[in-house]
């Protein structure tokens, strides 16, 4: 089942938070942390956003960002997509 459908505006904020299926882990070395903040890098290039503060565990994230402009599923599905991609190879 796909999620509800998420508000988005200008100049919001947003408290976001990915967690792996049934709980399972998303980050195994410390490599994956990295390349995971490489692809919010990359999305931060691609999209307009800020970014003022994230929190990675073992088998979610947290992530507190404002859009300028109301492009916060763009964003989540660079972020999330890229990350999977990665992940599952």
């Amino acid at each position: 089942m796909s999620r509800l459908y998420r508000l988005q505006g200008e100049n919001c904020l947003y408290h976001i938070t990915s967690r792996g299926d049934n709980k399972k882990k998303i980050f195994i070395s410390e490599y994956d942390y990295k390349k995971f903040l490489e692809y919010v890098q990359k999305a931060k290039d691609k999209f307009r956003f800020y970014l003022y503060a994230y929190a990675l565990m073992s088998n979610h994230y947290h992530l507190q960002i404002e859009t300028p402009e109301p492009n916060l599923s763009s964003i989540m599905h660079y972020i999330n997509g890229s990350y999977t991609t990665y992940y599952n190879t």
